[in-house]
């Protein structure tokens, strides 16, 4: 199926851009989540009306992103887990608990924008976390994981 992308998508393309993708990808993900629309003469031809406004939005959304990835740059998020005396974890620190984490100290950001590539964090100490605030705004956060005190 052709869409027309109405933002930027790492792996796809930019805001405007006609490509060929899954049928069920598009159906279920990006129709869904209006970062895409089916390509049609239709809506190509709304879609240039709109592509200023598009455009605007897409420039706001990056900067407030670049905003927040200058609070967030190298901060130290304190995570507090029951663990044995061996130094492992009862359970995991997972992107919730590192997204709840980063809430509490006001700084919303949401659970899927965590990026924990090794899977969740199973020990004390510390280790360097990506946050992709958005597909060009990327920021790395040192999570400590430490032995909750009963």
């Amino acid at each position: 199926m052709q869409v027309i992308l109405l933002e930027k998508i790492g792996h796809l393309g930019n805001l405007g851009d006609i490509v060929k993708v899954k049928d069920g990808y598009a159906r279920n993900f990006l129709i869904p989540g209006r970062m895409a629309r089916r390509a049609t003469e239709a809506a190509i031809a709304e879609f240039e009306q709109k592509r200023v406004d598009l455009e605007r939005a897409a420039a706001d959304k990056f900067t407030a992103a670049q905003a927040l990835g200058e609070k967030l740059g190298g901060q130290h998020v304190r995570v507090a887990q029951k663990a044995g005396v061996d130094g492992r974890l009862f359970g995991s620190v997972t992107n919730a608990d590192i997204a709840g984490a980063l809430d509490r100290m006001g700084l919303g950001v949401p659970k899927s924008q965590v990026r924990m590539p090794d899977g969740p964090l199973k020990h004390v100490g510390e280790f360097p976390v990506k946050v992709a605030l958005h597909s060009d705004v990327v920021v790395e956060l040192t999570v400590h994981v430490v032995a909750q005190a009963d």
